[in-house]
């Protein structure tokens, strides 16, 4: 599985890099805030969702701590998908937030 940090993440943002990220926490977790044009897909419905994702793109997925995202990641590279986790999570990120 492949693993990019916050500060990464950040990083690339802050360069004007147009990146795919999904947040995989609940809705009420995103309304305290979430990374600026991330797509929220509550990791429960992931495998009902995917069909509105590409496979030609590469997408960041983003959760609390790292847990969820990760078995997100995990699940949607089994089926071909071009997946990041983020490790630490919105724990560890300081970045602007939407």
């Amino acid at each position: 599985m492949k693993q990019m940090t916050v500060k990464e993440v950040e990083t690339l943002l802050n360069e004007g890099k147009q990146l795919n990220i999904i947040d995989v926490r609940e809705v009420d977790e995103v309304t305290a805030g979430k990374i600026p044009g991330a797509v929220n897909i509550p990791l429960g419905l992931v495998e009902f969702r995917m069909h509105e994702l590409d496979k030609s793109k590469e997408y960041i997925i983003v959760c609390r701590s790292g847990g969820r995202s990760g078995r997100a990641t995990q699940f949607l590279e089994s089926y071909g998908f071009d997946v990041i986790n983020m490790s630490g999570g919105m724990l560890a990120w300081e970045g602007k937030l939407e």
